[in-house]
């Protein structure tokens, strides 16, 4: 991820498919609402050190993971009380879920490798070394494979998930950050350095295109409707790029709030979301496959740029906290103690 905050994500008959296309068509065909409804139902305060990246949002186990620089907090979805933690997650960037195999997985910038921990006690099992700087991580269930993708590597590590065995790497040629799969055994990677979105062959290892996200610059969040093949791409200067997945075309470019960094698609609605750190959540209404609406920006709280969707409620988990003015020479100023919340947004 590109910016931090710290302290200094099947088939049935042919008269199934069928009717499971037609509720699709029509569901995306509909026009645009006037209003998502989603507006601020919770904050939450937390508070503790350090500071955050990634959340994920285990929606099936109901349990929020978020970073917190040297350990991970898990929430309870539905309580929002804290329920555990996983220690010694140094430079904690993301969280991915086996649930198939009861195993977790952190990716840690800092000592460059992957904690593999036990989901019902969320006791380490070990950790396995990958390239520099792990920042995303996603699980392909396809091939029961954790993918790291690492800053400062510019690359892909493949892990096997049961066994912590470490399969290959694959080149990116710049720094990748967020990730997305679409269930068939593809995952979907973009590169802030070249702003272009890799298509990679989870079995394989093998990169099969990687198309440019023009006007898109520096993309940093990125999700997918699994359905209709699309592709979300959140950008420097206020804009989303909407990509075919099966030809790397830019079918949209609808406008979103300033500094985004997460990105999410909720398929039941037909939203699509960016988070960003102006304190706004964008939302946008997939009316067909290549036709997009702006439905409205939501105010959420300043630095609430990075994202997890819960699937059950619809709800999203917005990490954010309040920071002192910056001093001469400071990009940011230092967090508040006590300051960091989770900003619950619902309908």
């Amino acid at each position: 991820m590109r910016k931090r905050f710290t302290i200094p994500t099947i088939f049935g008959s042919l008269a199934v498919a069928i009717l499971f296309s037609a509720v699709a068509f029509s569901r995306t065909a509909a026009p645009a609402p006037a209003t998502s409804g989603y507006h601020v139902i919770k904050t939450v305060p937390v508070g503790g050190d350090g500071g955050w990246d990634y959340i994920y949002v285990d929606s099936d186990a109901r349990r929020v993971y978020v970073s917190r620089g040297t350990h991970t907090m898990v929430l309870d979805a539905d309580t929002y009380a804290v329920v555990g933690d996983i220690a010694d997650t140094q430079g904690v960037h993301g969280i991915a879920v086996a649930s198939d195999l009861g195993r977790g997985f952190t990716s840690n910038g800092r000592s460059n490798d992957v904690t593999i921990f036990d989901l019902k006690t969320l006791k380490s099992l070990g950790t396995v070394k990958t390239d520099a700087n792990p920042d995303a991580i996603l699980y392909e269930p396809v091939t029961k494979r954790v993918f790291t993708f690492n800053g400062r590597g510019k690359n892909a590590t493949a892990i096997n998930a049961a066994d912590g065995a470490v399969l290959g790497a694959i080149d990116l040629r710049g720094k990748p950050e967020f990730a997305a799969a679409d269930g068939k055994g593809s995952i979907f990677v973009n590169n802030e350095d070249s702003s272009e979105v890799h298509h990679l062959d989870a079995q394989s290892l093998k990169e099969l295109h990687h198309w440019p996200l023009a006007p898109c610059k520096s993309p940093s969040g990125l999700a997918m409707d699994v359905a209709n093949r699309r592709l979300f791409s959140v950008c420097d200067e206020k804009v989303m790029a909407i990509v075919n997945a099966d030809t790397g075309k830019v079918v949209a470019t609808p406008a979103i709030c300033e500094g985004p960094d997460a990105a999410g698609y909720d398929p039941s609605t037909g939203y699509a979301f960016a988070s960003c750190g102006d304190g706004n959540l964008t939302v946008i209404h997939e009316d067909s496959p290549d036709k997009f609406t702006v439905i409205e920006n939501v105010p959420t709280k300043k630095s609430a740029r990075t994202m997890g969707l819960d699937m059950k409620t619809h709800n999203i988990f917005l990490p954010a906290a309040d920071f002192d003015p910056p001093a001469p020479g400071e990009r940011r100023g230092k967090m508040k103690p006590g300051s960091f919340v989770i900003v619950v947004v619902g309908k």
